[in-house]
Parts: structure tokens; sequence; C-alpha cells
């Protein structure tokens, strides 16, 4: 696999894994790293972006739901605002999270960087420990 292709296909398996579709992001950025090590502030950049892209995804969805009735995770957001979002990256209760604040209309740019900041995090962690 090519440096170029390797790193659209982090980005593409980083978008769709932040969204209600499941993913394996982390195996593709392990694999990322593994035949080109050299790419890791790159691919850890990719990564980061796509995640966070597909985070802010869920946010859009969650302006545009009626509000209706409340949503779940809800409560944490109403609460702590955006800062719960540099949770968006724990699997099960990120993407609720990211719907939520789009659904209180949180702002999307404080949104956007909490979700950035999270997800920088855990794929930091991940490819520093896949990195020698």
């Amino acid at each position: 696999m090519n440096e170029t292709a390797g790193l659209w296909a982090l980005f593409t398996s980083s978008f769709l894994a932040a969204t209600l579709l499941p993913g394996g992001s982390e195996a593709v950025l392990f694999g990322v790293l593994r035949f080109h090590p050299e790419q890791f502030w790159p691919a850890l950049a990719v990564a980061t972006l796509g995640n966070t892209l597909g985070g802010m995804s869920s946010y859009l969805i969650g302006r545009i739901i009626p509000q209706t009735k409340p949503l779940r995770g809800l409560d944490a957001v109403r609460k702590y605002g955006s800062p719960t979002l540099l949770l968006a990256w724990v699997p099960i209760i990120g993407d609720p999270l990211c719907v939520a604040a789009g659904w209180l209309r949180l702002n999307p740019w404080l949104a956007a960087l909490f979700i950035a900041i999270g997800k920088f995090a855990r794929y930091w962690v991940i490819a520093a420990a896949t990195t020698p």
C-alpha cells in the first residue's frame, strides 16, 4: 500500500468510525504506521481530522432532529457543555454525546474543538504504542 492510499483509507475509516456506522479506524492507523512509520504525524492528523468530521456529522444530525423528546446523553451534555465532547471517542457513548450536543445547539466551533482534542489524544496513544 502506498503512503497516499494508506492515508486516504485512514481518513475514510476514521470518518466512518465516528458516525453511527461501526468501524475500526484504530486497526487502519496501526497498519499505516506499521508500513510507513515515517508517516506518524500525517497519519495522526488525518485520523484526527476524519474522526472529528465524523463526530461533527453526528452533531449535525442532532441539529436536525426535532426537539420533541429528550435524547440519550442529554443530561451530561446539558450539565457540562462542550467539554463533555472530550469523550466523543468513547465507544457506545461518543455518538449520542455528539448528537445531544447538536440537539442542544451547543457552539459548533467549541464542539469541534473538544471533539478534536479527545480524538487526537486517543489516536496519539494508539500511534505512540504502535511505533518504535
